[in-house]
């Protein structure tokens, strides 16, 4: 099983998610939406499925 992922403190779910509104770039709102997932305790597979990527890129985005 994998280990747990380190969240970045600069944004909060919370901010993400009006960043999200606020873009005009689907691939970007995709983006901020799964992570908004995972900063409210989502698991990394339901960020996958509303991001549309797989398991290793959240983590990649998660990370970066």
């Amino acid at each position: 099983m994998a280990g747990a992922v380190r969240l970045r403190d600069d944004h909060t779910a919370t901010q993400l998610r009006g960043l999200a509104k606020q873009s005009q770039d689907a691939g970007q709102t995709r983006r901020l939406l799964a992570r908004a997932a995972i900063y409210e305790g989502g698991s990394r597979g339901t960020a996958a499925t509303i991001g549309g990527v797989g398991l290793q890129t959240i983590r990649d985005w998660v990370l970066a």
